[in-house]
């Protein structure tokens, strides 16, 4: 009967050892493995044995992760008060650095992802927030990876979800739009105008070279004229006719 049960303590001990040794790790996993305190390797994936006691493991996680990034308020260069959030998508590349250069890589990500985007986006006036995105997402995403590469971090995408303006900004952004437009109007009206003029130069150097051009221009208006229904008609005179006359008074 003793012996029995020394055989059982046996079992439950070797049974409990392989339970703490034994560890499997997947594909997108790595185990940083530490003896005694001291860092030792990077395992995995599969079947892995931890000594108990003696060494522990931290899981790491290699997928691609997501981070969304609270709203902060920011000031624009030119003063303009803006609500702004994002999104990053980083993943470990590193795991031993992961874990031994930072206490919380995902928690010191989001912060600097926080800080970062506030001081990236108040070096920029709210046009170029609203129409360069693309590009702020690159200075943004640059900035962090350089920053994060001390982590075992790769950022690898960054987007600028929301750029909330205040009501009152909205309708000075509708009318600063309305005036350009007007604007725009207006020289495209007056360079209409100025093409005109230059062809009616031309089309009047090229009728002055031959007096019977002019003629057949004087025959042309009255032919248009004349099929307009209207009991009026206009006889043009030509301004050569009109200064003869007006040399004869």
């Amino acid at each position: 009967m003793g012996n029995l049960a020394f055989y059982v303590f046996i079992a439950v001990l070797v049974v409990g050892f392989l339970s703490s040794a034994i560890r499997i790790l997947r594909e997108y996993e790595r185990g940083v493995v530490f003896t005694l305190g001291r860092f030792t390797r990077i395992a995995g994936p599969g079947f892995i044995i931890i000594i108990p006691v003696i060494q522990q493991m931290v899981r790491v996680d290699l997928r691609t992760m997501v981070e969304d990034v609270p709203t902060q308020d920011v000031i624009s260069r030119d003063n303009v008060s803006v609500r702004v959030n994002a999104v990053i998508y980083y993943r470990i590349v590193d795991p031993g650095k992961s874990i031994l250069n930072v206490e919380n890589y995902m928690e010191a990500t989001s912060q600097l992802a926080q800080t970062t985007l506030r001081s990236v986006l108040g070096k920029h006036e709210l046009d170029e927030m609203l129409a360069e995105r693309d590009k702020l997402n690159a200075d943004i995403q640059e900035i962090l990876d350089s920053q994060t590469d001390a982590w075992g971090i790769k950022v690898a995408n960054v987007e600028i979800k929301h750029v909330d303006i205040d009501e009152s900004m909205i309708r000075a952004i509708a009318k600063q739009a309305e005036a350009e437009r007007f604007r725009r109007a207006k020289i495209i009206n007056a360079e209409g105008e100025q093409q005109a003029a230059e062809k009616l130069v031309e089309a009047g150097k090229i009728l002055a070279g031959d007096p019977r051009a002019m003629q057949l221009r004087y025959f042309s208006a009255l032919h248009d004229i004349a099929g307009d229904r209207t009991s009026t008609i206009v006889f043009p005179l030509p301004i050569d006719l009109i200064e003869a006359m007006r040399k004869k008074e």
